[in-house]
């Protein structure tokens, strides 16, 4: 199988944040959970807080929404397009998308591409986290869980956060400005 990460590797930007300007513009009562993420990035970025933390505080615009599924499928309807053309002529039938991006908002976009997902779990009505954010070895630790014995034979991502994916994988490729490359140190022969 094929493993690919989501945001910024297949899809043209962090679904996440896309997702949270475009509720923004048709709802901007979600702003009322500003200041809280605010304060939430703020002690992130100063060791405060760990990453789980803070997404679960910035999640919470979604408890301002009022029907949080019709904007995810209008969000996709609008965004799909945005898919990679590369992405696109390599699908198979096969692949797997891991991500630390919330599984309400990738799941529809590999149900609607035919493929399968890992995401980090949230209740996309309260905003909370369902379980652990799907980052670095947790990706691992998820494929493993959930298909014990895969063979990665290529995996592609655009962070180094994913260094246990490379490793795991017969070959790795890392996006950088557009461009797919060999991971540095992984044999892509």
């Amino acid at each position: 199988m094929n493993v690919y990460d989501f945001d910024h590797t297949i899809y043209s930007g962090d679904c996440t944040i896309d997702f949270w300007w475009y509720c923004i513009r048709r709802k901007p009562s979600v702003l009322l959970a500003l200041p809280r993420a605010i304060f939430a990035a703020a002690r992130f970025r100063l060791g405060r807080c760990g990453r789980e933390e803070f997404k679960e505080t910035f999640y919470r615009f979604l408890q301002y929404l009022p029907d949080a599924e019709e904007y995810i499928r209008d969000f996709w309807a609008q965004n799909l397009r945005r898919i990679q053309p590369w992405y696109l002529k390599q699908r198979e039938t096969d692949d797997l998308v891991i991500s630390a991006s919330p599984d309400f908002l990738v799941s529809v976009a590999c149900v609607a591409l035919g493929i399968r997902w890992l995401a980090s779990p949230v209740d996309r009505l309260r905003g909370r986290l369902l379980g652990p954010n799907c980052r670095g070895e947790e990706k691992v630790r998820r494929l493993h869980q959930a298909y014990p014995g895969a063979v990665v034979g290529k995996f592609y991502s655009d962070s180094q956060s994913d260094q246990p994916l490379a490793d795991l994988a017969e070959q790795a490729f890392l996006l950088k400005g557009g461009k797919i490359h060999p991971w540095r140190g992984k044999g892509n022969g």
